[in-house]
């Protein structure tokens, strides 16, 4: 059964949404705040969000934007539901990372369809990750380099597992902190020296990196642009 988290706080529309939810066959899950939105998505592990932006307490462009940065929900298919219509707001929404945005009022089994068509196109992310001679096994957190294990730290995994999972793509500073260390006060420096001791595991010239690349004035990459990574 797929599961569904729905993020609204207009208790009427919670109901009517859950009830036909069930009915075509989805699991719906409903939090009406903000607070604790993106705890109940990473425990619940669902296959789509439906986020309203409005709430009392948060913006959902932010909690869309946590989703995004997060390594565990980052490909989860959003769906905004808002009374914002105009085009601008559309725009801001769909770049912040949203699949699909819905306005309010809606029909409802427009909004089933728009569901079924994101869950049809969602893609599973690979369990093994491979370039520049690296495995990455998702589900056994186990790293191989030319067949030959590796002894890394849970933050060095998560580090290397976003940074391969997204081949050719400079990351800043910030952007790695909120994807791998989340909301803790550290700072950046954090990110220079964890990528320091990954080189030295995983580079031949940890001063001449092959494969986790410094873009000066920006930040870090895995490969070069023309790169590609395998995946199992």
């Amino acid at each position: 059964m797929r599961k569904i988290v729905l993020i609204e706080d207009d208790t009427d529309l919670v109901s009517l949404l859950r009830y036909n939810l069930e009915k075509e066959g989805f699991s719906c899950i409903d939090c009406q705040t903000g607070k604790g939105a993106l705890e109940l998505c990473r425990q619940a592990k669902p296959d789509l969000v439906l986020l309203d932006i409005m709430l009392p307490d948060y913006d959902g462009l932010d909690i869309c934007k946590a989703i995004r940065n997060d390594p565990e929900l980052g490909c989860l298919p959003v769906i905004f539901l808002t009374a914002r219509g105009a085009e601008t707001d559309r725009i801001v929404g769909l770049e912040l990372g949203a699949n699909d945005y819905v306005v309010k009022p809606f029909f409802v089994r427009e909004l089933i369809a728009r569901i079924r068509l994101q869950l049809r196109s969602k893609t599973v992310p690979p369990r093994v990750l491979g370039a520049g001679g690296i495995e990455l096994d998702r589900d056994s957190c186990r790293v191989r380099l030319h067949g030959k294990p590796l002894e890394l730290t849970a933050t060095e995994f998560r580090l290397l597992e976003y940074l391969m999972s997204r081949p050719g793509v400079v990351f800043s500073r910030d952007q790695l902190l909120n994807a791998v260390w989340g909301d803790r006060a550290i700072t950046d420096r954090a990110v220079d020296v964890c990528i320091l001791r990954l080189r030295q595991k995983i580079e031949q010239e940890p001063g001449e990196p092959e494969r986790i690349r410094s873009v000066r004035g920006f930040g870090y990459m895995f490969g070069r642009d023309s790169e590609k990574n395998t995946a199992a």
